[in-house]
């Protein structure tokens, strides 16, 4: 997850062929153009907003929406999920049971849930038990303990023939025989050195090894104040130095791939003739797919991809059985799909379109299933591709955004979380073998949801001042909504920066600002918000433009979408009064956006914001790195890209909000900015820190005396 991130369907079509993918895509064209100019009418009525919707009852438990079941595992058998859950819609969640068939979850103690890995071959599982190695049938029957010693075992993975599990013991790796006894320790590291962990086998006698070396890292402080005795809070940042191996079984030899910082990884594949190491550079500015040929011994750079950004989107899997890799990459401008065959070297781009591959995996060696939005950037639908004839069926048909998804360790089943604007996800499935219908697996919505009356957001595409920058704006009109009258506004700007927010569903990540928002709506406000550069989603440029200056072109961007709502209403936007507000990513942009256009945005919000990037280099270096460069080597991008910068000169009022035992953001962004305001002697600012709250607030009392001191605060504003 992104470190700045804040914490009834209708019978399926038959399936779409390519050439009938490209009609609806021209269709869908067609309605996009429909919805646009739909768009430029302005409500003429009074638009829907919940009646009797209190700030304490949008931040205290009971949740009003329920709490979103998050998908655990499948069972060892593949005909149920194990999902977190909590059926009263209070935070503190359990574990659940559901068979796929349908039925009412169960409740499971979590005493008796063991995580566990299935063989290739879905007839054994394995697992840990009491620091030890067991395994057992699917149905866990036949249980036997294979490893025992006095050190704990973990981590067991499946040789592909089913027969071997090599496992992690104190750093080291080992390998176990199901079916004789055999126990063969592949590494022997010196007691100082790093631990060593499993990426993968390649074949059945070698395996592919990571060793991550933080001896480097920097110790960054985050104090907790709050008990009896200060504590200083110390904690490892940096990017470490990982080296990867192979390690031959028959000649028990280990053999170094690569060793260094960077931001890599590693596979083998089912036949063990190929490993290969998807490397990238610590500031992903180049990754280069090298394969390793255990025939002949050589190597070779398969695959190449470079950016003045950062790299975004990257994979790469072996399929089933054979010697074919997935790779993922945005090499076009676009998150695309390429396959390499490794036995003849050649790469091929399997899709490719101004549209984003947002999920990809194989079901068997001749056929994909993947996710994209090439209906709508708002929408995602799903795909089964078959390599033999190279056709495309569409799978899904419902105007829906589908994340979370988790294919079945059989390839059978995929569940996924499923929304469309106002309603909350809920987890669906599909039967691979044979789809059909999406069927609906859990219904976690409470009916005190639906008592409400949400108003349904207008999801605008609209283009930037630059004639080129499409753009994804959502817009909320407020209680008896006038075209005569002029209304107070409010932008959110979402966190995380490389997120996407503006889309045809529910945000299971801002439900409580969803709620906020609706409730502004009663209270005389329209509200906006626009997915900015930088955003995902939207192809490589769209995020890339952001690079070594932050916030200019998010500015603009929202800047752009205000002037769009102004005109689409007809003047209704009241822009002597504007104000903007969100958490982390989007605490960072309140502060930039009032300082550089103060003339456009009239007050500020800030929640747990970035206000000085040197700071979160030092504490997050695998967020900043790529996106603003070294602060030593080009201080200018830290500079200008910095709320603190501004500080000084500051004309519209602020106020800020932390936690104080913030450990990923830390305070002292807070304090800083407050010290700079202070020392420039700039009052009209407030401030609240929360003593027991890290970056994601866990107190609903803190959740609401936030969000009652920003509506205060733009209520004496904005108003």
């Amino acid at each position: 997850m992104n470190p700045l991130l804040d914490i009834s369907h209708f019978p399926i079509l038959n399936h779409l062929s390519t050439q009938r993918s490209l009609y609806m895509r021209n269709i869908s064209y067609v309605f996009s153009i429909l919805l646009i100019i739909s768009s430029i009418s302005f409500p003429l009525t009074a638009q829907d907003v919940p009646e009797n919707l209190t700030l304490k009852e949008i931040f205290h438990e009971p949740v009003i929406p329920g709490i979103r079941p998050s998908l655990r595992s499948f069972n060892a058998t593949q005909d149920s999920i194990y999902f977190s859950w909590n059926d009263s819609s209070y935070y503190d969640t359990g574990l659940y049971k559901m068979a796929l068939t349908g039925s009412d979850p169960e409740p499971v103690d979590s005493d008796d849930y063991t995580g566990f890995t299935v063989s290739p071959n879905q007839r054994l599982i394995a697992y840990t038990k009491d620091g030890n190695i067991f395994v057992a049938s699917s149905d866990w029957s036949n249980e036997r303990r294979i490893v025992a010693s006095r050190e704990n075992e973990f981590s067991p993975v499946w040789s592909p023939n089913n027969r071997k599990l090599a496992f992690v013991r104190d750093g080291d790796v080992w390998v176990t025989d199901v079916t004789r006894p055999e126990l063969i320790q592949v590494t022997k590291r010196p007691s100082d050195a790093p631990g060593i962990s499993i990426e993968s086998w390649s074949g059945n006698k070698r395996l592919v090894l990571r060793q991550t070396d933080n001896s480097d890292s920097r110790t960054i402080y985050f104090p907790e104040y709050v008990d009896e005795f200060v504590e200083p809070g110390a904690s490892q940042r940096g990017i470490p130095s990982v080296s990867f191996y192979t390690a031959d079984l028959d000649s028990m030899e280990l053999d170094t791939l690569s060793s260094g910082v960077q931001r890599s990884s590693a596979a083998g594949s089912y036949t063990g003739n190929f490993s290969v190491k998807d490397s990238m550079d610590a500031a992903l500015k180049e990754r280069k797919i090298i394969a390793y040929d255990h025939r002949s011994g050589e190597k070779s750079v398969i695959f190449e991809d470079d950016t003045e950004g950062w790299l975004h989107g990257t994979s790469i899997q072996f399929a089933p059985r054979t010697d074919r890799l997935l790779i993922m990459s945005e090499k076009d401008g676009w998150n695309h799909i390429y396959i390499a065959n490794l036995r003849n070297g050649k790469v091929e781009q399997l899709t490719d379109g101004e549209y984003e591959i947002t999920w990809a995996r194989w079901i068997d060696d001749q056929t994909l299933i993947y996710a994209n939005n090439e209906a709508d950037y708002g929408e995602r639908h799903l795909f089964l591709h078959d390599l033999r004839n190279d056709t495309v069926d569409q799978i899904t048909s419902d105007e829906a955004y589908r994340y979370q998804f988790r294919l079945s360790d059989d390839r059978t089943k995929l569940v996924y979380a499923k929304t469309y604007f106002n309603e909350p996800y809920e987890l669906y499935m599909l039967d691979l073998e044979n789809p059909g219908e999406e069927i609906q697996l859990t219904q976690t919505v409470p009916d005190k949801f639906n008592e409400y009356s949400w108003q349904k957001e207008d999801y605008i595409r609209f283009t930037g001042r630059d004639g080129e920058t499409d753009l994804s704006m959502s817009l909320l009109y407020p209680d008896n909504f006038d075209k005569s009258n002029t209304y107070p506004v409010v932008v959110f700007a979402h966190g995380a920066g490389s997120l996407q927010n503006v889309y045809k569903g529910w945000s299971n990540n801002y439900w409580r600002e969803y709620m906020f928002h609706q409730y502004l709506l009663g209270q005389g406000y329209i509200v906006v918000e626009v997915d900015f550069r930088h955003s995902t989603g939207y192809g490589r440029k769209f995020r890339e433009d952001v690079t070594d200056w932050m916030g200019k072109y998010e500015v603009q961007d929202i800047v752009d979408g205000l002037d769009e709502a102004q005109e689409l209403t007809g003047g209704a936007l009241d822009l002597d009064n504007v104000g903007i507000y969100g958490g982390s990513y989007g605490g960072f942009m309140a502060l930039y956006a009032v300082s550089d256009a103060p003339d456009r945005f009239h007050a500020a919000a800030a929640l747990r914001k970035v206000s000085n990037w040197r700071n979160y280099y030092y504490a997050n270096p695998w967020y900043t790195l790529p996106r603003l460069g070294d602060p030593e080597e080009v201080p200018e991008h830290y500079d200008r890209s910095s709320p603190l910068t501004y500080a000084t000169d500051l004309e519209q009022p602020v106020i800020l909000l932390h936690g104080l035992i913030d450990d990923n953001v830390g305070a002292q962004d807070a304090f800083q900015y407050a010290e700079e305001l202070i020392q420039s002697g700039n009052t009209d600012f407030e401030m609240m820190i929360y003593p027991s709250e890290r970056h994601g607030f866990t107190s609903p009392d803190s959740w609401y005396d936030e969000y009652l001191r920003i509506f205060e605060f733009f209520e004496k504003h904005l108003k």
